[in-house]
C-alpha cells in the first residue's frame, strides 16, 4: 500500500514522504490515526505543495532564531547561592531560576529550552545551551557564586571550632573540673 506521511514517523519517513507500507499497517494504524493518506496523483501534488510550505515555515523560523539569538551574545548570569565548604550546593541550580534570571533581563524564554543535562550543584561557571531551534543554540554564561552570608558564616564556625579544639587540649575551664563519682554505681559494680 503506498501512501503519504502526514507526520514524521520513526523508522519510516518523515511528513510528505511517500512510502510503501504493509497493509495492515496502513489501514489499522497510519489512515485512522491521520498519520497518512492515500497516495493519489492529487494528495501527492497537495503533498508536495504543503511540504514546501512547511520547508518555508522552517526557513523563516530559523531566521528568526537566528535574529534572537543576538540577544543571548554577552549575558552572564550570576547566582549567589547557599553552598558547603566544598563548593557542593545546598540544592541545585535549575532551569527554572535561569528563565526566571533571564525574564528579569527582558528576555522571555521557555524553561524547556534552557538546555540542562542535569541540575547544577557545585559553584563554578558553566556555559548553558539555549535551543531557539533546532540549528540554533546560543550560550548563556551562568556563574555560580557561593553566598557571601554564608561564607561569614563558615569563618566564624571554623573560628569556633579552632577554640573549641583549644579548650579540650586542657588550656580552657573544662578539664577544670571534675566529675564526682556516683558511689551507689561503683557499689553495686563490686559485687
Amino acid at each position: 500500500m503506498r501512501l503519504i506521511l502526514r507526520k514524521d514517523i520513526d523508522q519510516l519517513g518523515e511528513a510528505g514522504d511517500v512510502v510503501d507500507v504493509s497493509d495492515g499497517y496502513g489501514m489499522n494504524y497510519l489512515l485512522p490515526n491521520n498519520l497518512a493518506l492515500h497516495a493519489s496523483t492529487g494528495n501527492v501534488k497537495i503533498s508536495q505543495h504543503e511540504k514546501l510550505l512547511r520547508e518555508a515555515q522552517v526557513q523563516a523560523a530559523k531566521r528568526d532564531a537566528e535574529e534572537s539569538a543576538s540577544k543571548f551574545s554577552n549575558i552572564k548570569l550570576e547566582f549567589h547561592l547557599k553552598a558547603g565548604p566544598d563548593g557542593r550546593l545546598f540544592g541545585s541550580l535549575t532551569n527554572r531560576m535561569i528563565e526566571e534570571e533571564l525574564a528579569k533581563l527582558g528576555i522571555q524564554i521557555d524553561r524547556k529550552k534552557i538546555i540542562l543535562e542535569e541540575p547544577i550543584k557545585k559553584v563554578g561557571v558553566f556555559e548553558i545551551p539555549i535551543r531557539l531551534h533546532e540549528d540554533v543554540r546560543p550560550i548563556v554564561s551562568v556563574n555560580v557564586l557561593q553566598d557571601e552570608a554564608e561564607e561569614q558564616n563558615e569563618v566564624e564556625d571554623s573560628e569556633q571550632e579552632e577554640q573549641l579544639v583549644g579548650s579540650e587540649d586542657g588550656e580552657g575551664p573544662a578539664d577544670s573540673e571534675e566529675k564526682p563519682v556516683d558511689s551507689a554505681k561503683t557499689d553495686t559494680e563490686t559485687e
